[in-house]
């Protein structure tokens, strides 16, 4: 059997958390509109008769402004020395910003062999994607080029097989059925934080961090309570609208996709609190699990 760790790494918002999920064929990482929505790393293990990929989500590689900011940015390119095979996601010409070409820069320094992967080809005409294909081919990075969309599972399969054809025989790390690592507390604590970023639509999402106080499984039920953190008392009124009405919906939306992962009942309680600039605070981010305490 032939195993290995693959990296995921990408600017933000380019459908890195997307491309594990279509690739695994379950969610374990969750998808927003928004960019930086991925803030830890997440392990998605996807295991054939013939191989064992574990996947690793990163968040998004941008220049930091927190601390929060900071340890995402490092915990990505921390992926480049530990893994086996690193795949770059773009979803447009190294000439679209300064992150594509930063990235493959650092990129062009590291032996791991390294795929480029054009995500989103749904939304690109031939010509389009030929550009993007022949600048990035240009630059001699890469061990191999491919053209997907995450979102419409096109080139999937052809994805991993390429990726496959690459790894080493090895061990199973994990057994044949598990999707993930983490455990549920933490999929709990990101399904919530899922709904904040899909419910609130302007600068409260990242200023958002959900800790999970209670997690007691019953013989039919699941009992959670969660606290919302926000950095502003003005914060906390938006998160929880008029008459509760928003908080009601990021529960209730939560609620049920919890017990799709669960297999039960959930019963789910949410508080929201204030934590002044918890993005720049160390304590605050080692509570949250972003970091290791000091």
């Amino acid at each position: 059997m032939k195993t290995g760790f693959i990296g995921i790494v990408g600017r933000p918002n380019v459908g890195k958390s997307t491309l594990m999920n279509a690739i695994l064929g379950e969610k374990v990482s969750i998808t927003a509109d928004k960019p930086q929505t991925t803030r830890n790393t997440i392990r998605g293990i996807y295991t054939t008769e013939t191989a064992q990929m574990v996947f690793i989500d990163t968040p998004g590689i941008h220049k930091p402004h927190s601390k929060l900011g900071q340890y995402m940015t490092d915990s990505a390119i921390g992926t480049f020395r530990e893994v086996d095979l690193i795949l770059f996601l773009v979803d447009g010409a190294p000439d679209k910003g300064p992150g594509d070409n930063y990235i493959a820069g650092m990129l062009s320094k590291v032996d791991t062999p390294k795929f480029l992967v054009i995500n989103k080809i749904d939304r690109m005409e031939p010509d389009q994607f030929k550009a993007i294909y022949d600048a990035y081919e240009a630059m001699e990075v890469f061990d191999g080029i491919y053209g997907t969309s995450a979102l419409e599972g096109k080139n999937i399969g052809k994805l991993c097989s390429a990726i496959e054809e690459n790894l080493q025989e090895g061990p199973m790390y994990f057994p044949a059925d598990m999707v993930t690592d983490h455990p549920e507390r933490f999929l709990a604590s990101e399904i919530i934080r899922e709904k904040i970023l899909h419910y609130i639509r302007d600068e409260v999402p990242h200023g958002a961090a959900v800790e999970i106080e209670s997690f007691r499984e019953e013989e039919k039920l699941t009992r959670i309570g969660a606290v919302i953190y926000c950095e502003k008392k003005s914060h906390k009124g938006i998160i929880i609208g008029k008459e509760g009405k928003k908080l009601k919906g990021i529960g209730k939306s939560a609620r049920k996709e919890l017990e799709a992962l669960l297999g039960c009942k959930v019963y789910l309680e949410l508080w929201v609190k204030v934590k002044e600039n918890w993005r720049d605070s160390d304590l605050a981010l080692s509570n949250f699990g972003y970091k290791d305490q000091q």
